[in-house]
């Protein structure tokens, strides 16, 4: 067997699999490889602030400013955010790692943390370490998610590290590239 001469590390067997109802602890070990940003999302309902922790955003156009998250069909905030005309996604640090528990647990966790509503009466957790408000795009269906795609109205940012998720665990980022 030839060596890829930019492997680094031990070679260990990979679990090989085809992904089905039989199969949905494999693959979501094997989504749970890939290192993730922890954020969370907020929006406003009749019943007041809701938030929820997610972790399956990302960019997706800078021209015009757009971002997207995905909302599980399973969860019981699912319809408010499904529905929602417009949301906050904010980017945890790594100190912030109480507050995704919170919002894990619970849509309602606001008690406690320094919050503001903003023009549109979404809730902006304020001092994360990054943040984007955003009126809805478009929304669309994807298996036991629907993909919620927010225009950027308002972005912010501050110095920090972010907080991560993988494996089932948070934890925190550093470069160790030069």
């Amino acid at each position: 067997m030839r060596q890829n001469p930019l492997q680094t590390g031990p070679v260990t067997r990979e679990q090989s699999f085809v992904p089905n109802g039989n199969t949905g602890d494999e693959f979501r070990r094997s989504l749970g490889r890939f290192a993730t940003g922890v954020t969370v999302v907020t929006t406003a309902t009749g019943n007041g602030p809701l938030g929820m922790t997610a972790n399956s955003f990302t960019s997706v156009s800078l021209d015009p400013p757009l971002i997207l998250w995905s909302v599980a069909k399973t969860s019981s905030r699912y319809v408010f955010f499904s529905e929602a005309t417009h949301f906050a996604v904010h980017v945890l640090a790594k100190e912030e790692a109480a507050i995704a528990v919170r919002f894990a647990k619970s849509g309602s966790a606001f008690e406690g943390i320094s919050w503001i509503g903003n023009e549109e009466g979404v809730p902006i957790i304020n001092g994360t370490l990054a943040r984007f408000e955003c009126s809805i795009a478009a929304r669309h269906d994807a298996g036991d998610h629907t993909i919620l795609i927010g225009h950027v109205l308002r972005a912010a940012h501050r110095e920090g590290d972010p907080l991560c998720f993988s494996q089932g665990v948070f934890g925190g980022f550093t470069s160790s590239l030069e």
